[in-house]
């Protein structure tokens, strides 16, 4: 009995056929001059002129009929079908049966007509093979169950998925109508240092590296450049902006990854009041640009951007939904108390038990709303409010349990900058590892003198709720952990 040859053993010897034949399988380039797209909509000028349209893209279908085989033509914009004829193509007819394969990439010429069955069809005169596929696509991908699978091999995820292909389209578009928002505000595009010596401008674990050039060990950023930004509104730079990644050393979940994407901003002369202002108009422009509305049904939430934001105390929530005032109350109370409600928590720090007790209530809240009211030991970097120093002036917008965005009018007091900055240094003693890590050099551009200013930051994962999606379905590539080989 004779071996079963496999598929990709099948199609190893069609690409030797194929360059025994003198045919170039992967050659650098092809003659292309429409889209599918392109032709599809201008299709009743290409047919009444009769002139030969130039396409290229990946055969997603071939269907045998005596002498003549249809194809399914695939490009980044739209699938369009074709047609080989024995008559009109001689012996590269039966070239085209012997090497091709679906999957393969094909560059094709013709004049284009309608099929008995209305189809919008290229007539095939010339045909060339521009990339010859090794492995077969597979049958059924679209609802794959294996997560894993999909994202090891995402480009076939996207291949399969039309609706995860518009979503990245709508992803990018959602920062090109940031980035035009910002511009049209007058804020400057910035680029800050993604290496770092301190990891400032927020509370989380970094990444470290080693820089080899100088010997010191480095960390990835975790915030859109906050102190670097914060320098350039000490140099006049007024108002600025950054979208950029972000990496952070912890968990995953629906709402968290170790890489992402985020934009801050700073104003100078504004405080978080203009910044509450500004963050609402340009979410609501966000969803109707991006989403063509403004009501949403995300995650179990129904909201609506251009509704009311109400404003909520951040102590005042915590008070009313786990009757702990945090204050006031001992460590040992908050510890108590989360124990009974049955949150998990690392850390103990008085920092730490507060914001847990905070994303415990958090979850409660569909927004859109700004909590505001913050303790200055949540909050390192905001500035005191004057009626009670042991808050701040800070936002964060909450919307769908989740937070948003985060923004506040920027601590520019270098003595107060200092004594925080301590603190915190205390609590990485204490083996903190989210407590911010001082800067010095920025506590000396302080003492040369920063203006009020006003500062703001969200990401994708403001985009991911508005599209129904986690912010890992909402990444092209997100990271895999690698296969354990079995060699």
């Amino acid at each position: 009995m004779a071996e079963k040859i496999s598929e990709y053993e099948t199609r190893r010897r069609r690409l030797e056929l194929l360059q025994e034949a003198g045919i170039e399988p992967y050659p650098a380039q092809c003659q292309r001059k429409e889209t599918n797209s392109q032709v599809l909509a201008n299709f009743q000028a290409y047919e009444k002129s009769g002139e030969a349209v130039y396409l290229a893209g990946r055969l997603r279908s071939l269907r045998e009929h005596g002498n003549l085989t249809f194809a399914d033509l695939q490009d980044g914009t739209a699938t369009i079908q074709l047609a080989f004829s024995k008559k009109e193509l001689g012996d590269s007819y039966k070239n085209f049966l012997k090497f091709m394969d679906i999957g393969d990439f094909v560059a094709v010429s013709g004049p284009v007509f309608r099929t008995h069955a209305g189809e919008p069809t290229v007539l095939v005169k010339e045909w060339q093979i521009i990339s010859k596929a090794l492995r077969p696509l597979p049958e059924k991908w679209h609802g794959l169950k294996d997560e894993d699978e999909r994202w090891r091999k995402r480009y076939l995820d996207l291949l399969f998925n039309d609706d995860l292909r518009v979503l990245f389209v709508k992803k990018a578009q959602f920062w090109q109508v940031t980035r035009q928002f910002m511009l049209d505000h007058g804020f400057l595009e910035v680029e800050t240092p993604t290496l770092e010596i301190t990891t400032g401008g927020a509370e989380a674990n970094p990444f470290k590296t080693h820089y080899n050039d100088y010997d010191i060990d480095v960390y990835l950023r975790i915030s859109v450049g906050e102190l670097w930004q914060k320098r350039l509104m000490a140099a006049a730079f007024d108002k600025t902006f950054e979208i950029g990644r972000v990496f952070r050393n912890e968990g995953s979940s629906p709402d968290h990854l170790q890489e992402f994407t985020n934009m801050e901003f700073y104003w100078a002369y504004a405080n978080y009041l203009d910044g509450m202002k500004l963050s609402r108009e340009l979410y609501v422009n966000l969803a109707q640009q991006v989403f063509g509305t403004t009501k949403f049904n995300s995650k179990g939430y129904s909201f609506d951007l251009a509704g009311e934001w109400p404003e909520l105390d951040y102590c005042g929530e915590i008070k009313r939904q786990t009757g702990i005032d945090v204050l006031e109350a001992s460590d040992e109370m908050m510890r108590h108390r989360l124990d009974e409600l049955g949150v998990n928590y690392e850390g103990t720090s008085r920092e730490r038990l507060i914001d847990t007790l905070w994303k415990y209530c958090r979850r409660n809240i569909a927004g859109p709303a700004f909590v505001v009211g913050h303790p200055k030991l949540v909050s390192p970097l905001a500035k005191s409010r004057s009626d009670n120093p042991e808050l701040t002036e800070r936002f964060q917008i909450i919307i769908a349990g989740t937070e948003m965005g985060n923004g506040y009018s920027e601590l520019n007091n270098p003595l107060e900058q200092q004594a925080r900055f301590q603190e915190q240094q205390k609590l990485l003693e204490r083996g903190d590892t989210e407590a911010m890590m001082p800067d010095w050099d920025f506590i000396e551009m302080l003492e040369y003198g920063m203006p009020p200013t006003c500062g703001f930051g969200f990401g994708e994962r403001f985009f991911a709720c508005l599209a129904g999606r986690s912010v890992r379905e909402a990444t092209l590539f997100p990271f895999v952990k690698p296969k354990v080989s079995s060699k």
